[in-house]
């Protein structure tokens, strides 16, 4: 069995993939569409599972969501109502959740299951343009509300032999996410942000990476992308889990005025 890489994908805004139903996104979305497409082809292996990080769900303690057949939750607002109807009905699995609790609680990070959430649309969003067929099982793991970047990228590391045995790791979030900047003016800032957080993910030293990253506010322009960081602490389990592997940036685009990344590790 191949080892898997991890990744931190983008994974746009509300349903963007599918706001057309009966063609493609908006040219804005279709370079991280395209992204998104490409990932089963550019793995070593079809993964045996996946283990989703979203910036969509917090709770007080690390959560693994043990359910067979999750429900979608559809936590975006003034949408079109075909939107509302969108179906990936991938399957849970109860196994994998039960090996991420026991890795995690080796680690000595308390953590609680549970069955009754949806998948937020961080995950089906862009699991459904990467995976279309939904045949693989996925299992979510909450952010903990304190986001706390150090310990997200030490659960990263527990989580790191999931790789060995088949399971691909994916933090989705977005590298950019000021809901208040937007349009041409937000490019440049955005722009020398994105540059140094890529100067620090792919940095070559892994102790020195995970201590640049977690220091992210004082990255250039660190707050302004981020007022809230829960869409970028994704990317501290996704680095975290990628061990003493290569990064590199796997994706560059600009929705919405923002320049936004994606990043593999292995």
């Amino acid at each position: 069995m191949s080892k898997q890489p991890t990744l931190f994908v983008p994974h746009g805004g509300g349903p963007c993939f599918f706001m057309n139903p009966d063609g493609p996104p908006d040219p804005m979305w279709r370079p991280m569409e395209a992204y998104l497409q490409g990932i089963a082809g550019s793995l070593p292996e079809r993964p045996k599972a996946i283990l989703l990080i979203s910036g969509h769900w917090e709770e007080p303690g690390f959560t693994v969501h043990g359910g067979e057949q999750p429900e979608l939750l559809y936590d975006y607002y003034g949408f079109p109502p075909h939107t509302y109807a969108l179906r990936w009905d991938a399957p849970g699995s109860p196994k994998l959740a039960g090996r991420v609790a026991a890795l995690l609680e080796g680690a000595g990070f308390p953590v609680s299951e549970e069955q009754a959430r949806g998948w937020d649309h961080g995950v089906f969003v862009p699991m459904k343009v990467a995976f279309p067929d939904a045949d693989i099982p996925l299992v979510q793991l909450s952010l903990r509300a304190d986001l706390d970047p150090a310990d997200h990228i030490r659960v990263g590391r527990a989580l790191e032999p999931l790789r060995e045995e088949g399971v691909l790791i994916v933090g989705s979030g977005m590298s950019f996410h000021n809901m208040r900047a937007r349009g041409p003016e937000v490019t440049a800032p955005s722009a020398a942000w994105d540059d140094a957080l890529c100067e620090a993910v792919t940095d070559a030293d892994p102790d020195r990476r995970a201590a640049r990253v977690a220091d992210w506010p004082g990255l250039t322009n660190g707050r302004y992308a981020h007022p809230r960081e829960e869409h970028l602490l994704p990317l501290m389990v996704a680095l975290g889990a990628g061990g003493d592997d290569a990064a590199v940036l796997d994706h560059r685009s600009v929705v919405l005025g923002w320049t936004v990344s994606g990043y593999r590790f292995g």
